[in-house]
């Protein structure tokens, strides 16, 4: 759809969503008002757990807190657009709208990837150099290794956006999505479009693999850490410190190399979005019961908030 104001074409995009089946519409309302709201009051909860309780004012916390916000940043860029969709039974959002979306997600999905890969370095200091952690990883380092992240997510994120705005786009506006997904505005486009696929191939592969091989550096150093001590209670302490973060990793980059591949094979579009939706979606709703159900001090620390009493674990 596209309109005219001032002789300036207004495009208007048109979100296909999961289905178009009237009678899967409540249902499928009523799934993402769950995750959403799930997601928002446990990631608060992991915030306000940090910042009540003095014993958890550490930089592993400290990322945590960022992590979980980042997490509340990236679902309120989706959900809520789609919630409002299927409430009004009106599935179109403007161009700003769209290209608006695309750089949000684009930077705090980015800043999740890099704020990862902070804390793995944490956790690396911490167990291969613990005499030293407190040194290095004192509070001015810990705030400009965040806001280090952001200003890369940012500027990892403008030239998708701006070459976005180059585009010339037809008769088929129809998003096979729930939201704006770079990849699939890109493939409506009318006009050439082999630099933005190049650009966003190699921009995403640079981008996520540097933060990758950072992961995959400090676990290969902790796990030598570990193995070296002698005692099996001294190592499952050491582990148990990273055993969250560990899974969280897991988690969000499992569910990344599912969406790369989805997209790179051919398939139905119900697939491509379910497997974005457990990339943009379900990590950012289970980050906070894998950090509070395997980390001791985080659910003493959470018992104490909701009950006022410590907790017994």
């Amino acid at each position: 759809e596209m309109e005219l104001t001032n002789q300036t074409p207004v495009f208007k995009f048109f979100l296909v969503g999961l289905t178009d089946d009237p009678n899967l519409q409540p249902l499928i309302f009523s799934l993402f008002l769950s995750i959403y709201l799930i997601t928002i009051l446990g990631n608060l909860l992991i915030m306000l757990t940090v910042s009540s309780d003095s014993l958890l004012h550490t930089p592993m916390y400290f990322f945590l807190s960022n992590l979980s916000f980042t997490d509340i940043c990236i679902s309120t860029t989706t959900i809520p657009k789609m919630l409002v969709s299927i409430q009004t039974q009106n599935q179109r959002i403007t161009y700003t709208g769209c290209v608006s979306q695309i750089s949000f997600v684009l930077i705090f999905g980015g800043l999740e990837n890099c704020l990862l890969a902070v804390m793995a370095y944490d956790r690396y200091v911490a167990i291969c150099h613990p005499l030293t952690y407190t040194v290095i990883m004192n509070l001015l380092h810990c705030v400009s290794l965040v806001l280090l992240s952001l200003i890369m997510t940012t500027v990892n994120a403008l030239p998708h956006s701006l070459m976005v705005l180059r585009l010339s786009f037809c008769t088929d506006l129809e998003i096979s999505h729930f939201f704006c997904e770079l990849a699939q505005v890109i493939k409506l486009s009318c006009s050439d479009t082999l630099i933005n696929f190049l650009l966003m191939n190699l921009g995403t592969s640079i981008f996520a693999g540097i933060s990758l091989c950072g992961i995959i550096f400090s676990y290969t150093q902790i796990i030598s850490s570990i193995l070296r001590i002698p005692s099996v209670s001294g190592r499952y302490k050491a582990f148990s410190t990273c055993g969250s973060h560990f899974l969280v990793v897991s988690l969000f980059y499992g569910t990344g190399l599912g969406v790369y591949l989805s997209s790179a094979v051919k398939g139905s579009s119900v697939k491509n979005i379910v497997s974005s939706m457990m990339y943009i979606v379900i990590p950012q709703m289970l980050n906070p019961f894998i950090y509070s159900l395997r980390n001791k001090e985080m659910r003493e620390s959470l018992t104490h908030l909701l009950t006022g009493k410590p907790s017994l674990l």
